[in-house]
C-alpha cells in the first residue's frame, strides 16, 4: 500500500503500557504507517470473541491492510506465529483459531510461519509475542518485505469448532459465537448456508431446548415490537433477535450454545420451510 494501514485487535486493555509498546515497535520500523485501534477490550483469553471481532471489522478496511491480533493464551508454547495472505490483506497472529473466521471469508491465499529472526526484535520474551514477534512482522510487511521472507509456507491452520458448521441432510448445526449489546444472538451460520437448505422466508430452529419457527426478515421492524425474528445481520451471520427486545435474555442464551436449523418441519408448527 502507498499509505500502509495496520489494524490492531487485542485483549491487552488500555491500563498497562502493552499496546503502546506494540505501537512503538511498529513506528520505529515503519514510521509512515497508519495504526488503527479496532479494540483492545476483547475479553481476556477469549479467542472466539477475538475471531468474531476480526471477521466483523476486517472487510471494511482498505485493500492491503495488515491485521494484527493478539489474543494469545498459548504464548510461549509450541503454538505457531503465522502470517496469512488473503485477497484483501494480511493477517498476523497466533495459530490458535483467532484468524480463522476472517480469513475464511476473505479467501486464504498463502500461510507462512513467522520464523525469520531478522524480522523480529533481537530479544524475544516468552510472554509478549505481540510486541516482539507480531508487531515487528507487521511493520516489516508494511515497509515492503515480501510475505515469503517471514518463514516457511504451511498449508493448514487451526480451525476451531466455533468456525465450523455441520450439514446433515436437511439440518445445519452450529453455535452462538457472539451476543451483542442489544441482546442479538449471533450464530456462525452464513447467509449462503441457509440457501443451501432452502431457507428463504421462514427458519425452523432449535436453540438449546427451545424450538422456534421464525420469519427470516430483512429488517427488525418487519415484526411487531417484542416479537422474535431471524435476520442476516450486518456481518452476514444469521442472528436471532427480538424487535426492540433482548433475545439472549428471553431465550436464556449464551455464547457457545448449540443451535440447529431444520429445513423439514419435524415437530414444529405447520409452516413452509421456504
Amino acid at each position: 500500500m502507498v499509505n500502509p494501514v495496520i489494524a490492531l485487535i487485542t485483549d491487552l486493555g488500555l491500563r498497562d503500557p502493552y499496546v503502546a509498546e506494540m505501537k512503538a515497535v511498529i513506528l520505529k520500523i515503519c514510521p509512515a504507517v497508519t495504526i488503527v485501534d479496532v479494540t483492545h477490550q476483547i475479553e481476556k483469553f477469549n479467542i472466539r470473541m477475538g475471531a468474531y471481532t476480526l471477521a466483523a471489522a476486517s472487510p471494511y478496511f482498505p485493500k492491503g491492510t495488515i491485521h494484527v491480533v493478539v489474543v494469545d493464551p498459548g504464548v510461549g508454547t509450541r503454538r505457531e506465529a503465522i502470517l496469512i495472505q488473503t485477497r484483501q490483506g494480511c493477517f498476523i497472529g497466533p495459530d490458535n483459531g483467532v484468524l480463522a473466521l476472517a480469513t475464511e471469508f476473505q479467501g486464504i491465499g498463502h500461510v507462512y510461519k513467522i520464523t525469520n529472526p531478522k524480522l523480529m526484535l533481537p530479544k524475544i520474551s516468552n510472554t509478549f509475542h505481540g510486541r516482539d514477534v507480531f508487531a515487528p512482522a507487521a511493520a516489516h510487511l508494511a515497509k515492503g518485505t515480501p510475505p515469503s521472507e517471514f518463514g516457511p509456507e504451511i498449508h493448514k491452520i487451526v480451525t476451531p469448532k466455533f468456525a465450523e458448521t455441520t450439514k446433515r441432510k436437511n439440518t445445519l448445526t452450529g453455535e452462538v459465537i457472539h451476543v451483542d449489546d442489544f441482546g442479538n444472538i449471533v450464530t456462525n451460520f452464513k447467509g449462503k448456508e441457509l440457501e443451501s437448505v432452502g431457507l428463504k422466508t421462514m427458519v425452523n430452529l432449535k436453540l438449546k431446548n427451545t424450538k422456534l419457527t421464525l420469519k427470516l426478515c430483512k429488517a427488525y421492524a418487519e415484526v411487531e415490537k417484542q416479537k422474535p425474528l431471524a435476520i442476516i445481520g450486518s456481518h452476514n451471520f444469521l442472528e436471532i433477535s427480538i424487535n426492540q427486545g433482548n433475545a439472549a435474555e428471553a431465550f436464556k442464551t449464551k455464547v457457545g450454545d448449540k443451535i440447529t436449523l431444520y429445513c423439514l418441519n419435524f415437530n414444529f408448527p405447520k409452516q413452509p420451510c421456504a
